[in-house]
């Protein structure tokens, strides 16, 4: 029977790492995510891993590349102006494909900001925020139960397809404590006979992103965006909630879609045909579905902690079929479910 427990997200996402295999963490202080990093610091030695401090999120996310250059799972994590400095990192590991977590506990921005919960770096996550033609796989989270359960996923995406995959999710997620259960995963037999281990008995690897001949780099970039239309075709998550009849479909991820939960129960109650529609994988994105879904209802009400991210995914995959709405919070205020309610009932 597995074991039942009581964490915080931040702390359960740590466990989960731990068991998952990572070999290697690498952080730097920031909030609303530090109870990560002393996690990581306390329990990573015992268990034989690696933990570092590094003296910066440059720092960090370089070493994730070193470390998964050698063939460990490798992982960093901060809050939002902390992964921005990750950017040219991330980058890097994409276009060298190798295998790493990030994990983004978002804090309101922009700047500095506040340390309350935000969704603002959506476009940041999901369309690329470093340089070039790069994607990650973005996994978001909306309890202390899936920040357990979808860090082992992070781990396993990653060695299949060689590349960063991000766990995005929020001060409120990342802060909030709830019961959930400890999972212990098969550990899979990952092979990669692409590492830097050493050249005995074999001819030496080399990784790297720095291709100087333009046609060597056009053939690179193929390459990866054959693997990204893989991921699109396979690697769809979404949960949906009574979308067989409803008029009004509530679209939200993270902490907002458990305020839409909420909603969507009271007006059910109420006699409102609402249903809701969760993206897991806030890349590669639901686009199927949605544009489904919309060819046959109302109007798509989307929530958010942002100036409307979301949003412009959820409108290109309506493509004209429904009315799109937003209804949001900005600067770490998360939306209520009454005011979610009221704008059901206006609809």
């Amino acid at each position: 029977m597995a074991e039942r427990v009581l964490m915080n997200g931040n702390t359960a996402l740590g466990e989960a790492a731990i068991r998952a295999g990572c070999d290697c963490y690498f952080g730097y202080p920031i909030t609303p995510q530090n109870e990560l990093t002393s996690y990581m610091a306390t329990h990573m030695p015992p268990h034989g891993r690696a933990f570092l401090q590094a003296e910066s999120e440059i720092a960090a996310i370089n070493m994730v590349y070193g470390a998964s250059a050698a063939g460990k799972r490798a992982m960093t994590s901060s809050s939002s102006p902390g992964v921005s400095l990750k950017q040219e990192g991330i980058s890097t590991l994409a276009g060298a494909e190798l295998p790493a977590v990030i994990v983004n506990v978002q804090r309101a921005g922009p700047g500095l900001g506040n340390i309350a919960p935000a969704q603002a770096d959506y476009f940041q996550a999901v369309k690329g925020g470093g340089h070039g033609d790069y994607r990650q796989i973005v996994l978001a989270p909306d309890s202390v139960q899936e920040m357990h359960d979808l860090t082992f996923t992070a781990f396993d995406l990653a060695d299949r397809y060689r590349g960063p995959v991000m766990l995005l999710t929020d001060g409120r997620l990342g802060q909030m404590m709830e019961p959930f259960e400890l999972r212990t995963p098969v550990q899979p037999t990952v092979e990669k006979p692409w590492a830097t281990t050493g050249a005995a008995g074999r001819p030496p690897n080399m990784i790297r992103s720095l291709y100087l001949v333009v046609e060597e780099l056009e053939q690179i970039n193929l390459k990866l965006q054959a693997k990204y239309r893989q991921i699109e075709s396979e690697e769809v998550m979404l949960e949906e909630r009574m979308t067989d009849d409803c008029d009004v479909l509530l679209v939200a991820y993270g902490s907002s879609a458990r305020v839409c939960k909420g909603a969507l129960s009271d007006a059910r109650a109420a006699g409102l045909k609402v249903g809701l529609l969760r993206p897991i994988t806030l890349w590669p994105f639901p686009t199927a579905r949605i544009r489904e879904l919309a060819a046959r209802i109302k109007s798509l009400l989307v929530v958010e902690m942002s100036a409307g991210q979301l949003i412009e995914d959820v409108q290109l995959a309506v493509a004209g079929q429904a009315e799109v709405l937003l209804e949001n919070r900005l600067g770490g205020f998360v939306p209520s479910q009454q005011d979610v309610l009221k704008r059901i009932e206006a609809l």
